[in-house]
C-alpha cells in the first residue's frame, strides 16, 4: 500500500526530469561582451530556474546566433537589432530564410568601434582609403553594421580598402603584428580585446569619429541606429571623447519558445541582476525602463509581455 502511494510521487518526478529544459545561449567570439555575459546568463539560468540547465556557446556573432535560432532547436542568442531586423523579414544575410524571433529583453547599446593605432596615420573614415582593414567575422552583426558605415561614408568596402574578416581578438592580434591598419569592431563597453591593444606597451590607440554619417544609415535601413559616445576614460589613450553610432543589443529567441520558458527567463535576469552584472558590467544597463517596442525592430515574446505586465513595465 506505501508503494502505491508513492507511486505517484515516482511518476512525477520522473516526469520532471524529462520535461528538464535544456538551453543553449548563443554568444560571440571570446574577446567581444556577448561571451562573458552569456556565461554568466547560462550560469544564472542554470541555477535559478528549476529544471532549466543552460550553456553558453562560442559564436561568430549575432548572425550566427539567428541561423542557430532558425534550426528550431533551444537556442536563446544576443544579436543587434539591425541583424535581428534582416532575419525576421528574410533580408541581406538572411535573403530568402526568414527567421521567426521575438525578443525576450533589450539590453543594452552596442557601440560601434573603430579602431586603429597613432602609428597608422589614420585619422578620419576617409584616411581607410588603401588601407588594410578588418571589417569583422563573417558570422557577426559587426560586419553587417561596418559595410552600412563604410556606405555611409562614401566608401566602397572593396574597392577603398583591402578587407579582412577577422572577429575582435584576431583583429587586435593583426594589429599587433601590423598586418592590418584598421579594424570594425561592435560591442559593449568596455571591450576585453580592446582594451588588451589599448594596454599593449609602445601602443596608442586612436578611436575614429563616425558619428556624422548616422542619417544616411537611417535613411536606407530604417531607424535602428543613434548617436553614442565611447568615453575618453574607457580605453587607455584616449586622447578625447570618440562620437560614435550605436545599435540597441536584444536578447532574441523562437517564436515557439513556450510562453513559461520567456517568462520564466524574463524574470530570472531581473531577479538575479548583481550576480549578471558580475559577469560583465554591461548588464547594469538593462533595465525596466529600458524595455520599449521602438528600441527592438522584434515584438516581444508572449511570456516576456507577461513578466512586464506583472511588473507593470510599459513597453509602448
Amino acid at each position: 500500500m506505501k508503494l502505491l502511494k508513492l507511486l505517484p510521487l515516482c511518476i512525477a518526478l520522473l516526469w520532471g526530469s524529462v520535461q528538464a529544459q535544456n538551453l543553449s545561449v548563443a554568444t560571440g567570439g571570446t574577446g567581444g561582451v556577448y561571451y562573458p555575459m552569456g556565461g554568466g546568463l547560462a550560469a544564472v539560468l542554470s541555477k535559478k530556474v528549476p529544471g532549466m540547465s543552460a550553456t553558453a556557446e562560442v559564436t561568430g556573432g549575432s548572425v550566427d546566433n539567428l541561423n542557430l535560432i532558425g534550426t528550431g532547436k533551444p537556442y536563446i542568442g544576443f544579436s543587434m537589432a539591425d541583424a535581428a531586423k534582416d532575419a525576421q523579414t528574410g533580408q541581406g544575410k538572411f535573403s530568402g530564410k526568414k527567421v521567426d524571433l521575438n525578443t525576450l529583453l533589450v539590453l543594452y547599446p552596442n557601440r560601434m568601434h573603430i579602431v586603429t593605432t597613432e602609428a597608422s596615420g589614420i585619422k578620419t573614415m576617409q584616411d581607410l582609403k588603401g588601407k588594410r582593414v578588418s571589417t569583422g567575422s563573417p558570422g557577426s552583426a559587426t560586419e553587417v553594421m561596418a559595410f552600412r558605415v563604410i556606405e555611409a561614408a562614401g566608401l566602397d568596402k572593396d574597392k577603398d580598402m583591402k578587407r579582412e574578416r577577422l572577429g575582435v581578438a584576431e583583429s587586435v592580434n593583426a594589429v599587433k603584428d601590423r598586418k592590418i591598419d584598421a579594424f570594425f569592431w561592435v560591442g559593449g563597453l568596455p571591450t576585453a580585446a580592446v582594451t588588451d591593444l589599448a594596454n599593449t606597451p609602445g601602443t596608442k590607440i586612436v578611436m575614429i569619429d563616425h558619428s556624422k554619417e548616422v542619417d544616411a544609415m537611417n535613411k536606407k535601413y530604417g531607424n535602428l541606429y543613434f548617436k553614442d559616445v565611447i568615453p575618453k576614460t574607457t580605453y587607455k589613450g584616449m586622447d578625447k571623447d570618440n562620437n560614435v553610432i550605436s545599435v540597441a543589443n536584444i536578447l532574441v529567441t523562437s517564436s515557439k519558445m513556450s510562453e513559461k520558458e520567456a517568462y520564466d527567463i524574463v524574470k530570472a535576469v531581473f531577479d538575479n541582476k548583481i550576480d549578471l552584472v558580475r559577469s560583465h558590467f554591461e548588464y547594469i544597463n538593462v533595465t525596466p525602463e529600458g524595455q520599449k517596442a521602438a528600441s527592438t525592430p522584434v515584438p516581444f515574446h508572449p511570456g516576456a509581455l507577461k513578466y512586464f505586465k506583472e511588473k507593470n513595465i510599459k513597453v509602448n
